[in-house]
Order: structure tokens, then C-alpha cells, then sequence
């Protein structure tokens, strides 16, 4: 059975994190940045990524309905 998987947000963040880190400190080094420059700005714009998706664009589950759990007896 094949399963069809649609790229969401946090798909795309988890791919952009270390092509961040190690691509825009390629980048800048090939471009005669220092190394340590390079890093910390490949680090921080990883860093703004992923604080973008835990702060800015929330992740939410999926509203569950009353009629998914049955009641809970406490007795």
C-alpha cells in the first residue's frame, strides 16, 4: 500500500535547519568570511527557524471530538 505524505510546515523546517547551518556557512566561507563568523550566522538563522516554529507558527493537534473517547467512569 502506498502512502501519500503532503509536505506540511514542519517538514520543510527540519529540511531548512541544516541545510541552514551548513549551507550558509559554505556560503560565507566561500565568499571569504571568517569560519567562526560563518557558523554563528549559519547557527543563528537555524536558530530563528526553528524558534519561528516553535513560537511564532504553534504546532496544534488535531481538535478531537467528545464522541472519539468514551466517558471515563471514576468509580
Amino acid at each position: 500500500m502506498w502512502v501519500v505524505h503532503m509536505l506540511e510546515y514542519y517538514d520543510y523546517v527540519l529540511g531548512f535547519v541544516p541545510l541552514a547551518l551548513v549551507g550558509f556557512t559554505a556560503v560565507l566561507v566561500a565568499v571569504g568570511a571568517e569560519p567562526l563568523v560563518a557558523i554563528s550566522v549559519g547557527a543563528v538563522t537555524a536558530g530563528l527557524v526553528v524558534g519561528h516554529a516553535l513560537f511564532v507558527n504553534v504546532p496544534v493537534a488535531p481538535a478531537e471530538s467528545a464522541s472519539d473517547h468514551p466517558p471515563v467512569n471514576a468509580d
